[in-house]
């Protein structure tokens, strides 16, 4: 073989390499945690209730979708451990998830306050019972408005199976969720006396109620807007036992509205379960931690300062 053909075979050999890896770094990612970080199965086999979704687990851009196997991360806290665990659960409209904005960075900041972060990576997309127009898919095994909250209740009993494990105080366990994430926190903190599923483990002898309750811009919980009428799928399941609980949302929040918020608390508020509730003229939705300029971007440390006031920490 001459030197002119040695040239051209290494040049479709190079070229053929270059479409390859154009190729393959174009294929879906599945989301991972970043390293010292594993996910766990929430189900020991096959999740309850499997439904399809339109292609394969795909992270682009701080976005997952088409996730099928839910997991949870667990998050240890850096520097002192205060014993509290929260299980974050992301929004994303039942359609993905917001892993990034609202699942670690949100654990970043858990756990730089010496709180147990657990991540929760639950399936979507989903169809959610749609109380409004009676539309609940007819292949559920139970009355439950969505299949996630089947999965918050599993997670809550794994993270207080493994408490000493993990090095967590079992009576301070709870939930923050933001959008749909934060509908997943009025169902857990509401239906925790419902059995959602079939029990599979020594785990299901733990309770899965949260000690405490935090849905920032949540959705799907008012009548309608300028309505504070509340869903009736949540406001049959209020009692005195729901955990206390921390509401936020903008009044210029466009997705969820600030009355998805103020039927919640109204809600709490009958029953007389202790709530506190912050609403702001301006901010909108899905700002996560990132929202610099306004004044709704000091609600992490209103979050920290409740959580003392509700006994689980010590005043930070």
């Amino acid at each position: 073989m001459d030197f002119s053909r040695i040239l051209l075979v290494a040049g479709l050999i190079l070229l053929a390499s270059a479409c390859q890896g154009t190729a393959l770094s174009a294929e879906p990612t599945v989301w991972q945690p970043s390293p010292g970080h594993t996910q766990i199965p929430i189900w020991p086999g096959v999740a309850p209730d499997v439904q399809s979704v339109p292609g394969p687990e795909t992270h682009t851009q701080g976005a997952v979708t088409n996730v099928t196997r839910p997991t949870m991360t667990v998050y240890a806290p850096r520097g002192k451990n205060t014993g509290v665990a929260v299980v974050v659960i992301p929004g994303g409209g039942f359609q993905m998830l917001a892993i990034d904005l609202e699942g670690t960075e949100i654990c970043d900041w858990l756990t730089s306050r010496g709180i147990t972060c657990v991540l929760l990576k639950y399936r979507v997309p989903s169809a959610p019972y749609d109380w409004r127009c009676d539309c609940r898919p007819h292949n559920l095994a139970t009355p439950t408005p969505s299949l996630e909250d089947a999965l918050a209740q599993r997670t809550l009993r794994l993270v207080r199976f493994h408490a000493a494990q993990w090095r967590i105080d079992p009576h301070k366990v709870g939930v923050i969720g933001f959008s749909a994430g934060g509908f997943l926190v009025a169902e857990v903190s509401t239906r925790f006396r419902d059995r959602l599923y079939a029990p599979v483990d020594a785990a299901e002898q733990e309770s899965s109620r949260p000690d405490f309750a935090i849905a920032v811009y949540p959705g799907h919980l008012a009548l309608a807007k300028n309505s504070i009428a509340l869903n009736p799928d949540i406001e049959s399941h209020i009692t005195p036992q729901t955990p206390p609980t921390f509401l936020l949302q903008n009044e210029d929040d466009q997705v969820d509205k600030v009355e998805d918020s103020l039927s919640y608390y109204m809600g709490l508020k009958k029953a007389g379960v202790p709530v506190e509730l912050h609403a702001y003229a301006q901010g909108g939705h899905a700002f996560g931690l990132r929202e610099k300029r306004l004044p709704v971007s000091g609600w992490p440390r209103l979050v920290e300062k409740w959580l003392g006031t509700i006994g689980i920490t010590t005043l930070m």
